[in-house]
């Protein structure tokens, strides 16, 4: 290798080592991480909202058996060769695939300040660490979905339940 190699060679490596390392400033955080905002409540005839979220299915493996080998069975009826099984891990439903539905504000109750007092609120109970932005965002139905589900609600929509324990909506007293 000739001395006039290497000078040559590095200032081409630093130029890729250097376009590699740049980022386009027009790519945007929220282009990289999509908004995971769940659906919007839908309007009852009553006046009220609910908003309908699935809850998944859990598995658990569990040790069964698993048919290796088919039963030879004869044109009679008769088997001739029994089918062969292995013990191996199979999956077991432990709950099963569910819609929930539950009261939740309106759309039109969820404006940026209501947001922004989700957020708060969420906050000042240690749920919720982002920045107030106003927006159902991913951060934030989070946080929703961490709070709520400590409460028996495994949803990240905001339901008029938490709404009411954050002290946002107004709690309904019965008539006297």
């Amino acid at each position: 290798m000739s001395r006039f190699s290497r000078p040559r060679a590095a200032p081409l490596v630093a130029l890729v080592l250097l376009a590699a390392c740049d980022t386009p400033q027009s790519v945007s955080r929220e282009a990289q991480s999509p908004d995971t905002a769940p659906p919007l409540a839908e309007h009852l005839d009553d006046g009220t909202c609910q908003a309908r979220d699935l809850r998944p299915a859990v598995y658990e493996h569990v040790m069964g058996e698993v048919q290796v080998v088919q039963a030879e069975i004869a044109e009679d009826g008769t088997v001739i060769r029994p089918p062969i099984y292995r013990r191996a891990p199979v999956p077991k439903v432990v709950r099963e695939r569910a819609e929930i539905t539950f009261e939740a504000p309106c759309p039109e109750d969820m404006t940026p300040e209501f947001i922004s007092s989700v957020q708060r609120a969420l906050a000042a109970r240690g749920y919720f660490s982002g920045n107030i932005s106003g927006r159902m965002d991913a951060p934030t139905t989070a946080a929703v979905r961490t709070y709520q589900s400590e409460r028996g609600l495994e949803s990240a929509q905001l339901s008029l339940e938490t709404a009411r324990a954050l002290g946002l909506v107004a709690v309904e007293l019965p008539e006297t």
